[in-house]
């Protein structure tokens, strides 16, 4: 047995940047989500270059610049879409007008890097399937639970390995602190941000078909609730869904605003991952109770039963393969289709789920 660090696994070696200078230029439209700094950090991280930023409002442009110095600040969005040398377009719009805004963009001639929830309703995955037909161009998905989590990355790298044999179920928790004060207008307007299943969910239903190894899957049942803010009636506060994949494995997961003030960070998210030959369990941004700090992930399998702490030590390959698969047509950071899946039955989760809320008579 080794608790700390040991076994028979270890992470693959980090990710170094994958271009130079100027190799590969993108711009950031749309500065409604704070993931688009995430976003455009590991496109640096993996060598792009940031060329321009626009929002309609300055105000999250200059904020945007004091981050990446080196960005100009366009007039107005033609001025980046017109822009040859920009290969990809990075956005984090309103939820509803993610869709929009990546066919302007793939209409343009880039490819186009979105963050999740990607889009809120079918019709606009259809509009956007057949954009990314008719252009050739991409449009790619920051599911950051996944792709910007080193816990995250390491499990998909143990599965690979063989080190829990097939996966047979995917359990997830996402737990978020609500900082209602601190939130847009359009954070509580469900027709711009999708629903909780919608917008939360789709990290976690990303994260069902990729560890399964599946391409599609069914919603078997699901449920939506605001249990305690009627001062927002259009904010899911609570949710949670079945899946069954087409490998026959099976995901659960529960998404929530609860994270409660005590806790030392904005949740406690944790992926349950049951194989074969063993299983794996990411606590991926705190290990409560202690002052770890994040990146724990355990693993018990006829070999070892271990737990790593990984932060540091994995990387995010991601984003030099999105890099890579922009210059090269290729599709080795996420397919298209998983990247639409995941959203598409994220949506499905949300329209069919039964609501929960029950109201104290006046």
């Amino acid at each position: 047995m080794s608790t700390t660090d040991g076994g028979s696994y270890a992470p693959a070696p980090m990710p170094d940047p994958v271009v130079g200078t100027g190799e590969f230029v993108f711009a950031a439209i749309g500065l409604d989500h704070g993931h688009i700094y995430g976003m455009s950090e590991g496109l640096v991280g993996a060598g792009a270059t940031p060329k321009w930023v626009y929002d309609p409002d300055p105000a999250k442009a200059e904020a945007y610049r004091a981050r990446f110095p080196d960005v100009r600040i366009a007039r107005a969005e033609d001025e980046v879409l017109d822009d040859p040398e920009v290969r990809l377009v990075a956005g984090a719009a309103v939820t509803s007008e993610r869709a929009a805004l990546g066919l302007r963009v793939m209409d343009s001639g880039k490819d186009y890097f979105t963050d999740k929830a990607p889009l809120t309703t079918l019709e606009q995955l259809a509009a956007a399937r057949e954009a990314v037909q008719r252009t050739g161009q991409k449009y790619a998905v920051y599911y950051s639970e996944r792709i910007h989590v080193e816990t995250a990355v390491f499990a998909g790298q143990l599965i690979e390995q063989g080190a829990i044999g097939r996966v047979l179920q995917v359990v997830g928790f996402g737990p978020h602190r609500l900082n209602a004060g601190g939130r847009p207008a359009w954070f509580f307007e469900k027709e711009k941000y999708g629903g909780i299943l919608t917008d939360i969910g789709s990290h976690n239903v990303e994260q069902i078909l990729h560890y399964t190894g599946s391409t599609d899957g069914e919603v078997v049942n699901s449920q939506i609730a605001n249990y305690a803010h009627p001062e927002h009636p259009g904010l899911d506060d609570f949710g949670d869904a079945n899946i069954v994949t087409n490998t026959g494995a099976t995901g659960y997961f529960r998404v929530d605003w609860f994270t409660p003030d005590g806790l030392q960070t904005w949740g406690d998210g944790r992926t349950f991952i049951l194989g074969t030959e063993g299983f794996i369990e990411q606590r991926k941004y705190m290990n409560l109770g202690t002052q770890d700090g994040p990146g724990h992930l355990f693993l018990a399998n006829g070999e070892v039963e271990t737990h790593y702490q990984v932060s540091g030590k994995v990387g995010y390959p991601f984003f030099g393969q999105l890099v890579l698969d922009c210059l090269q047509r290729t599709e080795d950071a996420m397919t298209q289709e998983h990247a639409f899946k995941s959203i598409e039955l994220a949506v499905q989760a949300q329209v069919g789920a039964r609501e929960l809320t029950q109201r104290e008579p006046a």
